[in-house]
C-alpha cells in the first residue's frame, strides 16, 4: 500500500469499522480487615476469571445505584455506604455470543460494605473472595484494573 492509502485507511476507514464503546458500571466493594483495606472479587460466570461486580446501566437508576444493584445480584452485598462519584475506570473487550468482542468503558463506584448475605440472586453461579488490593491486582486480568488496584 502507498503511504497515502495507508493514512486514509488508518484515519478514515478503520474508525468507521470500529464499534462504539459501551458503558458499564462496577462496584469496588471495600471493608477493613485485620491487615487493612480489603476488596471483594467475584468470578465471572463464563470463564471463572476474577472480576469486580459489574454490569450495564439501568433505567431509572444512577450509575452509582446500578453498581450497588450489581454488587447485590452478583456478590450478595446487602448493606453498604455508596459513593456517588466514580473512583476510577478501566476498559476491556467484552466477548460477545456471536464470537466478536465489544470495547467497554467501566466506571468504578466505591461501596463500603457493612452487611453481606449468603443468599443472593447469583450465589450458585459465582465465587467471591475478600483480598488485599495487591492480591486483587495479581488476580484480575485487565491491565488497567490491575493498575487501579496497585494504586489503592
Amino acid at each position: 500500500m502507498t503511504e497515502g492509502l495507508k493514512k486514509a485507511w488508518a484515519e478514515m476507514v478503520q474508525p468507521l469499522l470500529r464499534r462504539p464503546r459501551e458503558c458499564q458500571v462496577a462496584a469496588l466493594c471495600c471493608r477493613e480487615g485485620k491487615d487493612g483495606l480489603q476488596v471483594l472479587l467475584i468470578t465471572s460466570r463464563d470463564t471463572g476469571r476474577w472480576i469486580l461486580p459489574k454490569g450495564w446501566l439501568m433505567e431509572g437508576k444512577s450509575a452509582a445505584e446500578a453498581a450497588r444493584e450489581e454488587a447485590w445480584e452478583e456478590a450478595g452485598v446487602k448493606q453498604a455506604k455508596l459513593g456517588s462519584d466514580p473512583v476510577g475506570s478501566f476498559c476491556y473487550d467484552k466477548a460477545l455470543d456471536d464470537g466478536y468482542s465489544a470495547p467497554v468503558d467501566v466506571q468504578i463506584f466505591r461501596l463500603d460494605v457493612t452487611e453481606m448475605s449468603d443468599i443472593y440472586p447469583e450465589a450458585r453461579e459465582r465465587r467471591r473472595k475478600w483480598v488485599s488490593p495487591a492480591q486483587a491486582a495479581d488476580m484480575v486480568q485487565e491491565p488497567e484494573l490491575q493498575n487501579f488496584f496497585r494504586a489503592l
